[in-house]
């Protein structure tokens, strides 16, 4: 099954899942922010915990959108405020998803991401594969938690 993850990430975790997934053979984007994030651990989390609270959409610099030839698409997100980052908001905006599998991979430092769950219940007749991670980049163990179906 082809598969594609598309992601953010601010501290590393994303890019953490990231290399896991590209050794089981599934294809990487990145996504990048036209405006980052304070660097101010407090105002990071400030700002950022607004926007996921608000459902904020970022503006994100050019990326491949194109998902054609993937059957699933793996979505990759760090947790703000327990819902899904403004930068992912856009990418759910941007991308036709219908007709694709569709799995989520969340990264948090609590461990939780009840409210990004719940948000994509509601987004999908079939509830996707989710997976959510507490701090994988410190913690590689967590990495276990992923699972790919062939």
């Amino acid at each position: 099954m082809n598969k594609v993850f598309i992601y953010y990430s601010k501290d590393g975790s994303g890019d953490v899942v990231a290399e896991k997934l590209k050794e089981h053979g599934v294809e990487i984007r990145k996504i990048e922010t036209k405006q980052p994030l304070p660097k101010s651990f407090f105002w990071s989390m400030m700002v950022g915990g607004f926007k996921g609270l608000t459902k904020y959409k970022d503006k994100l610099y050019d990326y491949d959108k194109d998902i054609s030839k993937y059957e699933e698409v793996i979505i990759g997100s760090p947790i703000w405020f327990d819902r899904i980052s403004a930068p992912i908001n856009r990418v759910l905006d941007d991308l036709d998803l219908n007709d694709k599998k569709v799995s989520f991979i969340f990264y948090s430092g609590s461990g939780e991401a009840n409210k990004a769950e719940e948000r994509v219940k509601d987004m999908f007749d079939e509830y996707p594969s989710i997976a959510i991670l507490k701090e994988p980049k410190n913690n590689k163990k967590e990495l276990n938690k992923i699972r790919l179906y062939e």
